[in-house]
């Protein structure tokens, strides 16, 4: 199982990454959709070859084609829209109504429930370190009837992934 081969990988510095991995694959707070592709989006947003290959891997064989596809939508697409709006946001007040005008079509279309799709975006969102997109997403996935637990579960898949990806990077310079 390709969670277990990064769980073995993990230097023995990175102890609690491997067991945060290991219940979050477990974790019961997510549908199994929702669950898989948020670890896949994630470990998309983190740019690290071999946390994407491993946990696609394994996810393919909880996932559709179509969810799959939109998790790595979600990455894709919150990579664009957390610079854009990021950065609109540093530029301050004056750039609120300058319309954005890119093409983010995929979020009103993902392929699969609107509430996992949104719920990838969020996980993706904090990943990139935007606020805005974040809160935004947020709010979708409760308006969805996700609960505070669920969108936390999300964000904890986010850091410990995130946190894994880097574990493996610093062993890699080492």
């Amino acid at each position: 199982m390709s969670i277990d081969n990064l769980k073995n990988g993990l230097p023995e510095y990175a102890k609690d990454l491997k067991l945060n991995l290991g219940s979050l694959a477990r974790s019961t707070e997510l549908s199994e959709q929702q669950l898989w592709g948020t670890f896949v989006a994630t470990a998309a947003a983190t740019r690290n070859d071999q946390v994407i290959s491993e946990i696609s891997e394994e996810a393919k064989t909880h996932l559709s084609d179509e969810a799959y596809n939109a998790a790595l939508a979600a990455a894709s697409i919150m990579a664009m829209n957390n610079v854009a709006y990021r950065g609109r946001a540093w530029l301050g007040d004056d750039y609120t109504q300058v319309r954005m005008g890119l093409r983010m079509n995929v979020i009103s279309k993902p392929g699969i429930e609107k509430a996992d799709f949104e719920l990838f975006s969020l996980a993706v969102s904090t990943i990139n370190g935007c606020e805005h997109c974040t809160i935004a997403h947020e709010k979708t996935v409760r308006e969805e009837g996700l609960t505070k637990e669920q969108v936390f579960e999300s964000v904890k898949i986010a850091a410990t992934v995130a946190g894994v990806a880097q574990a493996l990077q610093i062993a890699d310079a080492i």
